[in-house]
């Protein structure tokens, strides 16, 4: 009998994570009898989890990693991808020759998410980024591997956008939030990477009219669906593409790596997710 792969996710808190709904409906679609668990992983536990995947004593062959943990995980994997290490963060990881492998797919899941949805998307040399964090890195990484020569990052805090412009080099400049109005101006492509529009958090007013004609908005927010600056967007005539895309498809190559298989993002496992999402926002 063949033995049965365990594949985790950790985070702290995790409990909101859907990886578990995705890959429990892959394996069951591929006839696996693997399984994918959940567990909320303390900071000061995270080294000591991360052992016992690389010695093999907990029985896991990888599994992901969110929030908090990605930047912890990249430090203790002994080889990362150049994707990650270039973040500064991992969010998938797997056992190699008794060695902890890392990479990140962020990136893959945003650009594979906008092109199944918006084919072109990158076909603009202005990009706007609304945020600083940890999440806006992986996009900053994609548009210049796109080629897009101009983004633009906004920030609340003016030094954390100036860190980013700093750290991916030309072509990168930072603004306060009073500025998005002047600098999304004929830009192609809006990318939100906050947590604004979740919960009670305000938006900010954004002149979406003033973009390109073919403008693209997207937001990495995916609960609701429709978040208000996609809201906001359509308003104004800007075709839009929801987060919830790249959630699915950042979860692909672990998979693979994990139980041997590429699986498919399809309508179903969308529709399932979605549903749950309504149940349990």
């Amino acid at each position: 009998m063949a033995e049965q792969k365990k594949a985790f996710v950790i985070g702290y808190p995790a409990k909101h994570s859907r990886s578990p709904m995705i890959h429990t409906y892959w394996l069951e679609k591929a006839g696996l009898s693997g399984s994918y668990e959940m567990f909320e992983v303390a900071p000061d536990d995270v080294a000591g989890f991360l052992a016992s995947v690389r010695d093999g004593s907990g029985g896991y062959c990888g599994g992901n990693v969110t929030i908090p943990h990605k930047e912890a995980a990249l430090a203790l994997a002994d080889i990362a991808d150049p994707l990650a290490k270039e973040l500064g963060a991992a969010n998938t990881l797997w056992v190699e020759d008794g060695r902890l492998m890392a990479m990140n797919t962020d990136g893959y899941g945003f650009a594979t998410n906008m092109d199944e949805q918006s084919p072109g998307w990158d076909n603009t040399d202005r990009a706007v980024i609304l945020g600083a964090g940890g999440a806006s890195r992986a996009i900053i990484q994609t548009l210049r591997r796109r080629g897009i020569g101009h983004v633009h990052i906004v920030n609340r805090t003016i030094e954390r956008a100036q860190e980013l412009a700093v750290r991916f080099g030309s072509g990168l400049t930072a603004h306060p939030m009073d500025q998005i109005n002047e600098v999304i101006k004929e830009a192609g492509l809006f990318v939100n990477t906050t947590s604004l529009g979740m919960g009670e958090s305000t938006v900010p007013d954004i002149d979406f009219g003033v973009m390109a004609s073919q403008a693209v908005a997207t937001d990495l927010v995916y609960t609701p669906l429709l978040t208000p600056i996609l809201a906001m967007a359509q308003r104004k005539g800007v075709s839009t593409v929801d987060g919830l895309g790249m959630l699915l498809h950042q979860a692909v190559p672990g998979f693979e790596k994990w139980f041997g298989i590429r699986p498919v993002v399809t309508t179903e496992l969308r529709d399932m997710v979605i549903r749950d999402l309504e149940k349990h926002p």
